[in-house]
């Protein structure tokens, strides 16, 4: 199955080399709204996540339909956020990939199946696509500045044995 992708976790892992991550996690692709696709890569060019986004084959810009929720969810969250709970709704997936803390409340409310960026770097590591947890999350908060709290990032570590 396909995931549905905000833009944080495609920037997060594009900082640290980790873009490709998400296909091995999803190998039928990704789906995200034409706002997602505008952040990243052409209101971020030149910024991380831009050229790596750009270039990938599994990401497909899907339209999403429903308006009305968009601008319901709009009064919570930023609009990519808003537009891919919405396409996750439109076009059930597997799971929906969000970090922002208010993203993924409103997605856990609405009882859908969340993956943030430490998801994928856990999976991946008791996958044996990464050998070490920490480096990746050490490199996620001074490469990517990805705010992460010492309370999930010592979770992280021990749910690999790290």
């Amino acid at each position: 199955m396909k995931a549905v992708s905000n833009s944080s976790v495609l920037i997060a892992l594009s900082s640290i080399g980790q873009l490709e991550l998400i296909k091995q996690r999803f190998p039928s692709g990704i789906i995200i709204p034409q706002s997602v696709w505008k952040e990243v890569v052409e209101t971020g060019r030149g910024r991380s996540g831009a050229e790596q986004v750009a270039k990938t084959s599994w990401l497909t810009i899907y339209p999403v339909v429903n308006t009305y929720l968009i601008s319901l969810l709009k009064l919570e969250l930023d609009e990519g956020e808003s537009e891919a709970i919405a396409l996750f709704l439109e076009q059930p997936n597997q799971a929906i990939l969000l970090d922002d803390k208010d993203a993924r409340r409103v997605a856990k409310r609405m009882s859908l199946p969340i993956l943030g960026t430490i998801g994928i770097l856990i999976w991946a590591k008791q996958n044996g696509l990464i050998s070490n947890l920490k480096v990746q999350l050490d490199a996620l908060q001074s490469i990517g500045k990805f705010r992460l709290s010492n309370l999930i990032y010592q979770e992280a570590l021990k749910k690999v044995g790290e």
